[in-house]
This record gives C-alpha cells, sequence and structure tokens, in this order.
C-alpha cells in the first residue's frame, strides 16, 4: 500500500461525504477540535492515543492521518514503535499486523 496516496484518496473520499452530511461533518470537525486543543496533554500525545486506538480498531486511513500527524509534530519511530508495542498488548494478534502496516506506513512518510 502507498500510504500518501492512500491518505490523498481518502481526503478525496471524505470531502464527498462531508457534502453529502454537511451538518455532521460540522459536529464531528467541532469534536475533533475540542478534542485536540482542549486538555493538557500535548498533540503529540494525544496523536499517540489516537494511534493505538487506530491499530486496535484495525483502522488503517485512521493509522494513515494519525502517523502522518505524527511525522508533523515530531514523533520518532522509536516512540511510534513504543506506541505500536502497547497497542498489540492492549488488541493481541489484530493489533500486531496492523501495528506493522502502521511502521510501514511511517516509513513510506519519512522516506
Amino acid at each position: 500500500m502507498d500510504w500518501k496516496e492512500n491518505n490523498a484518496a481518502m481526503r478525496g473520499k471524505l470531502r464527498n461525504l462531508n457534502r453529502a452530511i454537511p451538518e455532521t461533518a460540522k459536529g464531528f470537525g467541532a469534536l475533533s477540535k475540542a478534542a485536540k486543543e482542549g486538555g493538557v496533554l500535548d498533540a503529540k500525545t494525544k496523536e499517540f492515543v489516537a494511534l493505538g486506538i487506530a491499530v486496535a480498531d484495525r483502522c488503517e486511513a485512521c493509522i494513515g492521518f494519525h502517523v502522518e500527524a505524527l511525522v508533523r509534530v515530531g514523533g520518532s519511530r522509536e516512540e511510534i514503535a513504543d506506541v505500536l508495542a502497547m497497542a498489540v498488548q492492549m488488541g493481541g494478534g489484530p493489533s500486531l499486523m496492523y501495528a506493522a502496516k502502521a511502521l510501514d506506513c511511517y516509513d513510506q512518510m519519512t522516506a
């Protein structure tokens, strides 16, 4: 999978969905903004949490977007690997498979 291409394609699909359900999209956007800007955790920590959940819930698009965000805020490969270890511990075998995908995503995003 080409993660950068996948992210771009998913953004196009989301724009199409957002046009179909503008009020829901607006509400989700407000929720996302509030979760990211509020509280005491920094942006990188919040993205680590999101990546762990994305792996455990097996959401490839979420993995792509949250790894991309982690690259932007300075998340290192070692930090991401540590988060992935916890996601595997919490999610077992299926999380192990998606953790491998998430690390591949990071490698592609930083190549």
